[in-house]
């Protein structure tokens, strides 16, 4: 195991996370079972769509927590942990009110405007795919996106039920405000897609600084919390050194789990994803 930690209380915390994502009945036995597969689809193609009349809030609360949706999906970029779901689920009503299709190319989200459209690439493996998002959720904590049994599939994280992940909206919203914002171009369409199989190792970085001091003062924290697999990286690509503060590898989600839960008691709210 990489981290170092009170072992109890990394039991406790696994077992919880175990229990938690039992009850949110999305596993590997909510896939099709013994009966035929189709034919996976390809990736969702982004268009232009109006936002649609239902599940777009502004505001909704699940298990007594409020979100806030998205007025725009224009520069959002997140790292964490995708969930999947499938047989469960396949037929009923989207929050859209579209008809969920296991598989189809889509997701849900808690807080992005629907439709959207976002690539999601596996952190592990390197494998990308590009869904419509038309559906709430997940709501199991520490999860940012329920990807379709199709999606999930083609990223090779079926068997393990949850993968680390980047999600990259693709928008056709322009920037607004004070502040530029990125507006991704949708992917042109390919003939064949050769996915990578390298495999990434995977450090959560919990602080950057320019004063090598204030990093050592970050990572003796750390140490004297417990977190011992904690280093100093120095970055010298933009030309000055800065310092970040890196714990791992990570080897899988529900180490991180553990280390983001810890990290939360450690007032450390904004841990950030980082592969190599």
């Amino acid at each position: 195991m990489p981290m170092g930690r009170n072992t109890a209380k990394l039991i406790v915390l696994t077992v919880a996370i175990v229990l938690a994502g039992c009850g949110s009945g999305k596993t590997r036995r909510d896939g099709p079972g013994s009966s035929r597969i189709p034919d996976l689809p390809g990736d969702a193609v982004p268009r232009a769509e109006p936002r649609s009349r239902y599940g777009n809030g502004p505001q909704y609360e699940v298990f007594n927590k409020t979100y806030t949706v998205m007025q725009s999906s224009a520069g959002y970029q997140e790292r964490g942990v995708a969930s999947w779901y499938g047989t469960k689920f396949h037929g009923n009503l989207t929050s859209n009110r579209e008809v969920y299709d296991m598989y189809a190319m889509t997701a849900a989200h808690k807080t992005l405007p629907l439709p959207a459209y976002v690539r999601v690439r596996n952190l592990r493996n390197n494998k990308s795919v590009v869904v419509r998002v038309n559906d709430r959720g997940p709501f199991a904590h520490n999860r940012i996106i329920d990807l379709s049994y199709a999606a999930a599939t083609k990223l090779d994280m079926i068997r393990d039920g949850t993968s680390l992940v980047e999600v990259t909206a693709i928008s056709f919203d322009k920037p607004s405000g004070d502040r530029p914002t990125a507006v991704n171009k949708p992917p042109q369409p390919t003939l064949t897609s050769i996915p990578s199989t390298t495999v990434s190792r995977l450090f959560v970085q919990v602080g950057a600084f320019g004063d090598r001091s204030n990093a050592a003062r970050r990572l003796e924290f750390l140490s004297r919390s417990g977190i011992d697999s904690a280093f100093i990286f120095e970055d010298k690509s933009s030309g000055t050194s800065l310092f970040r503060v890196r714990i791992g590898p990570v080897a899988d989600v529900v180490l991180y789990d553990v280390l983001v839960e810890e990290l939360e008691g450690l007032g450390i709210t904004d841990p950030y994803l980082i592969t190599e």
